[in-house]
């Protein structure tokens, strides 16, 4: 039986994820790539009027039509799947806590003001919200644009409740347990390898976002010399996810590796690239293939159209015989429990 929420108490919790167009129409798309891709944190190369030059003059007259359409083949019944999952992750972990919870999109609805102001209006005694990023690792352009975006609203509107934040948790044991429990059931079946594979972004985020200044990409292995960078580094945790996650279900190293994708614009992005590894794959021999896309914990445009739709078809093309993608978390008991234990 479902807990009761509790509208009295003193904390709620706050599930925020990247966001989706109101629907798949060119006007929506083409709104919500403006907020996405305006966002300094995304595209930081330039600055603000080259930027507004650049994304509303270029890429989105060129890009929205083209997102729209790959939109329109994961839209469902009940709305954007990123939008569907992420409320039905809400419900449960709802009824495994008394705490009150809420969804909030770091772009298009529910906005982070909307939701904070539906807690603050409907708990009288509320002084603490947990924001939960729906972001494993750290990245300016996903972890750390939707903290400084919520922590800016929280300022900016006055609340007076105060607001903590659940840290990256890439190498949590609840998180690496459900990632590895969703995991478990495809490797049942015969496959000869295991992609990983992980939201690209540009090689300059990392430099960027490395506090020593000198660590990051300065050496072939950096990602496995410690250093206080990897707290800020986005491919050390996803390559960390990657190997505790595969330890833990025993997997050999010769039979999973680990790519990137997504890729925006000319400039070096990390590598490999997913769409690369999966033309190329089939020559050398994998020709069935299990890919996971572990930088999502719900599934979304990026895995359902770009990694099951596109990425099948090129892998079956270049002579691959069997193609199954795993589907993000979701809902997934594990990934439930995890969170329960974190917010209670």
């Amino acid at each position: 039986m479902a807990n009761a929420i509790n509208r009295n108490a003193e904390k709620a919790i706050v599930l925020m994820n990247l966001g989706s167009p109101d629907s798949p129409s060119v006007p929506d798309v083409r709104r919500y790539l403006n907020e996405f891709l305006m966002d300094e944190r995304v595209i930081d190369k330039y600055g603000y009027l080259a930027r507004l030059l650049l994304v509303k003059g270029i890429i989105v007259p060129f890009r929205a039509p083209k997102s729209a359409h790959a939109y329109s083949t994961i839209w469902t019944d009940e709305g954007a799947p990123l939008i569907v999952i992420s409320r039905q992750l809400q419900a449960a972990l709802q009824e495994q806590t008394t705490y009150p919870v809420e969804i909030a999109m770091r772009y298009g609805n529910p906005s982070p003001k909307a939701t904070f102001d539906k807690l603050a209006a409907s708990m009288p005694n509320l002084k603490e919200v947990l924001l939960v990023p729906m972001y494993p690792h750290y990245a300016m352009s996903s972890y750390e644009t939707a903290v400084v975006y919520a922590q800016d609203i929280h300022k900016k509107e006055g609340y007076k409740f105060r607001m903590e934040i659940v840290p990256p948790y890439y190498n949590n044991d609840a998180y690496i347990n459900a990632m590895s429990a969703n995991i478990a059931p495809y490797l049942e079946q015969e496959y000869d390898h295991i992609l990983f594979s992980y939201h690209g972004i540009p090689e300059r985020h990392l430099r960027v976002s490395d506090p020593t200044g000198n660590h990051c990409l300065s050496t072939a292995n950096c990602c496995e010399c410690s250093s206080p960078a990897h707290a800020f580094c986005y491919r050390h945790q996803c390559l960390d996810t990657m190997h505790l996650v595969m330890q833990q279900l025993n997997v050999p190293k010769e039979k999973y590796s680990y790519a990137f994708q997504s890729r925006l614009g000319r400039d070096p992005w990390l590598k490999p690239y997913t769409d690369f590894r999966l033309a190329e794959m089939p020559k050398e021999g994998i020709k069935k293939l299990l890919i996971l896309c572990p930088a999502f914990v719900s599934d979304c445009l990026e895995t359902l159209e770009e990694i099951e739709m596109r990425g099948r078809e090129l892998f079956m093309e270049a002579g691959g015989t069997t193609y199954q993608m795993i589907p993000c978390m979701n809902t997934h008991p594990e990934w439930v429990k995890a969170l329960a234990g974190w917010v209670n």
